[in-house]
């Protein structure tokens, strides 16, 4: 049953050097692997939540070979999610709920098994006295590397800027994994570029190894100096029944085949953002609690689709089962850092 969690106490060997595709042949599902480490309180990491963001799993292979021959210089507890999906190279399978989504706290954490799983895992590092939480992902547009987090503490912010200067806030979507692990300790989430890029795979492994080396997380504002904060403030989906493309017309509603270029950029109200076919094929926006907020981000001017006050997207792709699966994009606003 996939929302059965397996927990050892030993690497197993081929973890080393197995492509995600591979797992499943010797991992009996998701697994929550414990390794003892010279600090006692664990560093948690998740890995594999969605199938087809393998740098994750990468970066632990690199760190776990780098320590082979010698102590953690902390506990690490590794819990490797959606070991069918990355068997396909998918996300997520048809029928299985999205693994970063049935998390405690999130709109679907009580109705299924996956989710009866979460809770399981976060129970047990509850007891470990977690040290802190990082959730490795990959994107499918064009973003920079940065680092989420869901609480504007001091050091949930020191934690994320240790990956890099682009920190973003967000509260929505639900049932995410750092948000759950943020009652437990600091928690952010990596979004390490498109899957299998070195670089990506780079800067998670010396993140992580970073991490482990931490005695403690600073308790103080970081330098004002040296972050961008970022806040979501719309998540954007497309109705189900909407027919789209970005390469031909005969459909309802065509975006730009370049929209991914606008990630991370602030692009002026009146920006077009593709031509609209059939009206109620528009994409919704809705706001930190859940509310419709489109008026306030799109309008429809002579068929075109356009934004109607500057914004700053975020997560664009052009992969069109991503955007079923999950959605168009995230829209942000700059924050200034907590002092």
């Amino acid at each position: 049953m996939s929302g059965m969690l397996h927990i050892l106490d030993t690497l197993p060997e081929r973890l080393l050097s197995a492509p995600a595709s591979q797992l499943w042949e010797f991992l009996p599902g998701p697994c929550l692997i414990h390794l003892e480490g010279r600090r006692k309180e664990p560093l948690f990491v998740s890995i594999l939540l969605h199938g087809n963001e393998d740098t994750g799993l990468l970066a632990v292979q690199n760190l776990l070979r780098m320590h082979a021959e010698r102590e953690l210089p902390r506990s690490l507890s590794l819990f490797v999610g959606n070991v069918e999906a990355a068997r396909h190279g998918m996300r997520r399978l048809e029928g299985q709920p999205d693994y970063n989504r049935v998390w405690p706290g999130g709109d679907l954490w009580q109705e299924t098994d996956e989710a009866a799983m979460m809770r399981q895992v976060v129970e047990a590092m509850r007891t470990r006295n977690v040290f802190a939480s990082v959730d490795v992902h990959n994107n499918t547009g064009l973003n920079p590397h940065y680092a989420c987090v869901n609480r504007l503490d001091h050091q949930y912010l020191q934690l994320a800027a240790l990956f890099g200067r682009t920190v973003v806030y967000f509260i929505r979507p639900k049932g995410v994994q750092s948000m759950a692990f943020a009652e437990l300790c600091p928690a952010t989430t990596l979004e390490c570029g498109k899957p299998h890029q070195p670089n990506g795979v780079e800067h998670a492994t010396s993140y992580l190894d970073a991490c482990l080396h931490l005695s403690e997380i600073p308790d103080h504002p970081v330098a004002a100096g040296d972050i961008d904060l970022f806040h979501t403030v719309a998540q954007v989906t497309l109705p189900k029944e909407a027919a789209f493309s970005f390469s031909h017309d005969n459909v309802d509603i065509q975006f730009n085949p370049d929209l991914d270029h606008m990630n991370f950029r602030e692009v002026p109200a009146g920006t077009e953002w593709g031509v609209v076919h059939r009206l109620g094929s528009c994409p919704v926006a809705r706001g930190e609690e859940g509310d419709i907020v489109t008026r306030d981000f799109f309008d429809i001017k002579d068929d075109k689709l356009i934004t109607r006050r500057a914004v700053m997207p975020s997560m664009l792709t052009l992969d069109e089962q991503v955007i079923r699966q999950d959605c168009l994009c995230y829209l942000m606003e700059r924050l200034p850092p907590p002092g």
